[in-house]
C-alpha cells in the first residue's frame, strides 16, 4: 500500500473488469466493495500464499464450519500448504469429503478429529476457525507448539483488554497475548503481519469499513468523528449453528437491522480506522457478501470532489491487486466468490457529506 497522503484529483485507471483473483477461481467483476463474510480471512490466506515458497504443514481447528470449509478449499489450491490436521468435534471420525463433497477430490482421506493440542505439535501454521471466546483458552498452549497462528475469531483483534467485558460480555482470558497479534488486513497492516507469527484476522464489517475509510482518515480528508457506517451482510456470517434468526423462513424476503448501538464490531472498526463511528449492521437475504455505506464530514480545510476522493483511494491501493477502485455503484453479486473488494466514493456538495462504499 502506498503512503496514506492526500493527492489531487487524478485520472483513475483501475476501472477494468475481469481481474482474476489468483488461486480463488473467482473474478473481480464490476461494481462493489462487497466482501465475503469471511473476506478478510481469505485475504490472509492469499498473503501467506505470496509470502514464501517453503512447503508448510498446516492444521485447521474448527474445520467443519463455514470458515473451516473455506480454509480447506483455499488450502487445496495453495502450492505450499499441506493440510495434515482438521479438527471438528461434532464431526470427529467422519471424512471431510462426506461433509463437503465439493472437496472430495482434494481431500479423499482427510478425517475430522477432536481437538487435541498435542496433535498440533510442530505444525508450521494453525488456523483457528472457532466460535468467539474459544481461542483464548487454547492459544497460550498452541504458541508453544506451532510456528504461527492465524485466529479467525474476534478473540485477539482488540488491543485493549478492557473492551472485551463491555462488548463481548466477559473478561479476556489471555490479555497478555493481545499485543502479540497483528491485525489482519494486509492492505493496511502489512508490515505488522509480515513481522508476526500471530495474526488476528479482521472481522467482516471492519474489513469493509476500514478499506473504505482508513485511507481518508489517515490522509486528513475526513473528520475522525461523526462517521456513520451502515452495512449489510449475508446469512453465513452467523455461522453454521442452527438459529431461528438464520432460518430460511425468517430471512427470506426480509431485510433487517440488528445490534443497534451495541454491535461488537464497533470498537474494532474504530481501532482499525482511528476514528469514532456510529455503526448499524443489517442482515440481507443472501448467503454471503457485504455492502458497507459509509458517511463522513470533510475536514474544513479540504476542498473535496468525487474525483479527488477516487484519486486518493486509487493512489493508496494502486499496488494492491485485491482492491479495485471504481466509479460504479456497488452490487454484492459483483465480487461473489472472488477475493476482491470494490471501492467507490462521492462528495455531495449539496449536503457537504462524503460517501464511501
Amino acid at each position: 500500500m502506498r503512503p496514506l497522503t492526500a493527492v489531487p484529483a487524478v485520472t483513475v485507471k483501475r476501472y477494468s473488469t475481469g481481474m482474476v483473483s489468483p488461486g480463488i477461481g473467482g473474478v473481480c467483476q464490476s461494481g462493489s466493495i462487497q466482501s465475503l463474510h469471511d473476506h478478510a480471512q481469505v485475504r490472509i490466506i492469499m498473503h501467506f500464499m505470496a509470502a514464501s515458497g517453503k512447503s508448510r504443514q498446516i492444521g485447521i481447528v474448527g474445520a467443519s464450519g463455514y470458515l473451516g470449509a473455506e480454509l480447506l478449499r483455499l488450502s487445496a489450491l495453495h502450492p505450499q500448504f499441506e493440510v495434515v490436521l482438521a479438527t471438528g468435534d461434532t464431526q470427529a471420525g467422519k471424512l471431510a469429503a462426506s461433509r463437503y463433497p465439493n472437496l472430495a477430490a482434494a481431500y479423499p482421506s482427510l478425517m475430522f478429529s477432536e481437538f487435541d493440542p498435542s496433535a498440533c505439535e510442530g505444525l508450521d501454521l494453525v488456523f483457528l476457525a472457532m466460535p468467539h471466546g474459544a481461542a483464548q483458552g487454547i492459544v497460550p498452549e498452541l504458541r508453544k507448539r506451532v510456528g504461527a497462528i492465524v485466529d479467525l475469531s474476534a478473540d485477539f483483534r482488540l488491543k485493549d483488554s478492557r473492551l472485551y467485558p463491555e462488548w463481548y460480555h466477559e473478561p479476556h482470558q489471555s490479555p497478555e497475548l493481545l499485543e502479540e497479534f497483528a491485525y489482519g488486513i494486509p492492505e493496511l497492516f502489512r508490515d505488522e503481519i509480515a513481522g508476526s507469527t500471530a495474526v488476528a484476522v479482521a472481522g467482516c464489517y471492519p474489513t469493509a469499513s476500514a478499506l473504505a475509510l482508513a485511507p481518508l482518515v489517515q490522509a486528513g480528508l475526513i473528520e475522525p468523528s461523526g462517521i456513520i457506517v451502515d452495512a449489510a451482510s449475508g446469512v453465513s456470517g452467523a455461522g453454521v449453528a442452527l438459529k431461528e434468526s438464520s432460518l430460511f423462513c425468517t430471512v427470506d424476503e426480509s431485510f433487517s437491522a440488528y445490534g443497534l448501538l451495541d454491535h461488537r464490531h464497533t470498537p474494532e472498526i474504530e481501532q482499525a480506522i482511528g476514528a469514532s463511528v456510529l455503526f448499524t449492521p443489517h442482515l440481507a437475504p443472501m448467503s454471503r457478501g457485504i455492502l458497507a455505506t459509509c458517511y463522513a464530514r470533510p475536514v474544513a480545510s479540504q476542498q473535496l470532489t468525487s474525483e479527488s476522493l477516487l484519486g486518493t483511494l486509487s493512489h493508496v491501493y494502486a499496488d494492491e491487486p485485491f482492491v479495485v477502485v471504481r466509479p460504479d455503484s456497488p452490487s454484492t453479486k459483483a465480487t461473489l466468490g472472488s477475493n476482491c473488494a470494490h471501492l467507490t466514493a462521492r462528495y455531495d456538495s449539496r449536503t457537504g457529506w462524503v460517501v464511501v462504499l
